[in-house]
């Protein structure tokens, strides 16, 4: 079930969302280059730029040891980057992706359901909620994965804070969604619902699952108290000027 478009018309330019898009192409294709590197540089700079549970937790960069498979440990030991800023980590990990579907994934999310949000936050409450989801993502990951040592890359936490705030504010608009080979409108209270208690059936796998959960969450109750004066907000937009498609 794959969202194609949101009938949610809005009213603004939405700069935001589409600077974090840009944001987040600009350093998959013109920092990390994925496509123009070895396995080896990819692990490489993912270990020297990621936020990873194990450093967060210990407050120590990884050894090489820990990097081939070892595990977490506090105890001194040679540091592969120890010049690494782990607390920036956790911010730059919102930026990285684990590849070109993973980008383009998470991008067409941001796209759909970000300009709504965007227009009734306003920008810059926007960006806060944004990075405050994200933050948060990460920080629940870790906290229920202290010993891990693998990069945590993407921008999903902080996009399933932009979905959490969609439902808070627009439950009855409809998703038009790819369902096998059909265009289904879906309202959004449904679909992403599913998306929502799908993520704790994606078993052992890459998925940091338990970020998009937190990221949700966050997104739920940031909007929860400031519904009624977001939707005032979209209202007295939709009063005054025309729409975007």
């Amino acid at each position: 079930m794959f969202p194609l478009r949101d009938i949610n018309p809005t009213r603004i330019f939405p700069i935001i969302t589409i600077g974090l898009i840009v944001a987040n192409l600009f350093v998959f294709f013109g920092w990390q280059k994925w496509f123009d590197s070895s396995d080896e540089e990819i692990t490489d700079f993912l270990y020297e730029n990621a936020a990873v549970s194990c450093e967060l937790t210990t407050g120590d960069p990884l050894g090489q040891a820990e990097i081939e498979g070892a595990a977490c440990s506090d105890a001194p030991g040679a540091e592969r980057f120890p010049e690494k800023n782990l607390l920036l980590s956790a911010i730059v990990s919102m930026f990285l992706h684990g590849g070109l579907l993973h980008l383009l994934g998470n991008m067409w999310f941001l796209w759909i359901f970000g300009n709504n949000i965007e227009e009734a936050f306003g920008s810059l409450g926007f960006l806060g909620m944004y990075f405050a989801a994200g933050i948060a993502a990460t920080a629940a990951f870790v906290l229920l994965n202290p010993n891990t040592t693998d990069p945590l890359v993407g921008a999903s936490g902080a996009i399933a804070g932009v979905l959490g705030a969609y439902l808070v504010l627009f439950p009855k608009h409809k998703i038009t969604s790819l369902v096998f080979v059909f265009f289904v409108p879906i309202s959004a209270i449904v679909y992403l619902s599913i998306w929502f208690f799908s993520q704790f059936l994606v078993g052992d796998t890459s998925v940091a699952w338990e970020a998009h959960v937190a990221g949700f969450i966050i997104g739920v109750l940031l909007t929860l108290p400031l519904r009624n004066r977001l939707l005032g907000r979209v209202g007295a937009l939709h009063a005054t000027t025309r729409f975007r498609t």
